[in-house]
């Protein structure tokens, strides 16, 4: 079936309070596979698991068919990259040296770098633009632009499948715009396949070949978008009154949230 990952019962619990609760879902290859769902729902622990940053207490994971416990650290950075939603301010390093750490993963025992290194560095800024950054310090950048560079440095470990929790959280439309056009790009041109939490529900529509609705820790739906985005599926799991119709961009849906003060008597049209 050509699987990126395989998920099968998974579960895991901080202490005692259960976050992920039997969570199975498939990820082919070449996929743009967005997980959606409320806050609180387990979608960044989802992505941390994936990761390989903490194990399940119970279910089975195969990363590209082979059991993901069967990879070694090293083999799992060359094949998994995991841009987080918060990225750290603190690093004392400008964009090039914090693009040229992705690198990590296929350097020698010495950890030195070799020309094939920094080739690949400076391709991965041209692709996300921000070569024009390369001597900046990540302090001194914009949230769009900080994004923009860890990005970069996950495209620079050259993975397999790219992971990424909330990347176009808290920016504005052109940035939002410009990060989902590159990763769609990426998957186009370099075969990536890319796994996204987004609260952003209309530009999983947009983007996302197949959605997963995680709710409370459970597959509450799990299909192409048209499936997915239903008001009689999203209402239940987001709490809220949901307006779905067809987008005018195309044939996926569009989803609007309905304030009181528009709500019918008897219902809502």
């Amino acid at each position: 079936m050509n699987l990126a990952i395989d998920a099968r019962d998974l579960t895991y619990a901080y202490g005692k309070e259960a976050v992920l609760k039997g969570v199975s879902f498939s990820v082919q290859n070449g996929d743009f596979f967005i997980i959606i769902g409320p806050n609180g729902s387990g979608k960044t622990t989802l992505m941390k698991v994936l990761a390989g940053i903490v194990n399940p207490v119970k279910g089975r994971l195969a990363l590209l068919e082979r059991p993901a416990l069967s990879y070694t650290r090293k083999t799992l950075a060359k094949t998994i990259a995991f841009v987080p939603q918060a990225v750290p301010l603190d690093f004392p390093f400008t964009v090039a040296q914090i693009v040229l750490m992705g690198r990590a993963p296929h350097l020698g025992i010495l950890g030195l770098e070799q020309k094939k290194d920094f080739d690949i560095a400076r391709q991965a800024m041209a692709f996300t633009g921000v070569q024009h950054l390369a001597d900046r310090r990540l302090d001194h950048l914009s949230g769009g632009e900080r994004q923009c560079v860890f990005i970069a440095r996950a495209i620079c470990q050259q993975p397999q499948i790219l992971l990424l929790d909330e990347p176009t959280a808290s920016l504005d439309f052109a940035h939002q715009v410009r990060i989902m056009d590159l990763m769609e790009q990426l998957r186009e041109e370099n075969g990536v396949t890319l796994v996204m939490v987004s609260h952003d529900v209309n530009l999983a529509a947009m983007y996302g070949t197949r959605l997963l609705l995680l709710d409370r820790g459970r597959v509450a739906q799990l299909g192409p978008p048209a499936e997915v985005l239903r008001s009689q599926t999203l209402e239940p799991a987001y709490g809220c009154a949901l307006w779905v119709d067809e987008s005018p961009l195309g044939k996926f849906p569009r989803v609007m949230p309905i304030p009181l003060k528009f709500r019918k008597p008897g219902g809502y049209s």
